[in-house]
């Protein structure tokens, strides 16, 4: 979480944690981190949080979530835990842990849609992928070299964002830049 509040505020954007319901009314967008998908769910039930979030998350909320926060984004999971739970929102199918264990760990440079300049370094640990993605969800990054090239590690489905890869490991802010401009565009259309 640390990097993320350091990554907005060097974007300009002012970042506090979530903890309690009262300061999701607070929110003008939300991101949700890397860390264990699973163990984010059981703390969300716990402080009472996981349904205001899903419903905040429903109602427009922009929302980004990176690696683990890309699960929680999704619509429907494989290798997920059988009373797995999502806040849900991307139609889209989400392989867990897809790029194998923690040894498994990589980075490479990956063209993303709608972000400019040089390729970005994206950072997989312990990564999920995109392994179908509907409709209304669209394809943003793709990993290009190896075994697993052409697997989908970027989406965009109106106000979500997700990535398999970690951006506020690298100290390149694009991605962050591309989500807070998302939520300027948020709070700027008309109702």
């Amino acid at each position: 979480m640390r990097e993320h509040l350091a990554a907005l505020q060097a974007c300009g954007a002012e970042g506090i944690s979530v903890r309690r319901e009262r300061e999701l009314a607070e929110l003008d967008g939300l991101i949700i981190p890397g860390g264990e998908s699973t163990t984010i769910v059981k703390l969300a039930h716990h402080f009472d949080l996981f349904e205001p979030l899903r419903q905040r998350i429903a109602d427009g909320l922009p929302t980004f979530g990176s690696c683990a926060g890309m699960i929680l984004l999704a619509d429907r999971i494989l290798d997920g835990t059988d009373d797995q739970d999502t806040f849900g929102g991307i139609d889209m199918t989400v392989r867990r842990n897809a790029f194998g264990r923690q040894i498994d760990s990589f980075e490479e440079p990956i063209s993303f849609e709608g972000i400019d300049g040089p390729p970005l370094l994206a950072v997989f640990i312990r990564a999920p992928w995109v392994e179908e993605v509907g409709p209304s969800a669209a394809a943003l990054a793709r990993v290009e070299q190896g075994p697993a090239a052409g697997r989908i590690v970027g989406i965009r489905q109106h106000h979500l964002l997700a990535t398999s890869f970690h951006p506020e490991l690298t100290g390149d802010l694009r991605v962050h830049e591309y989500f807070v401009k998302m939520v300027v565009e948020e709070q700027e259309a008309p109702s």
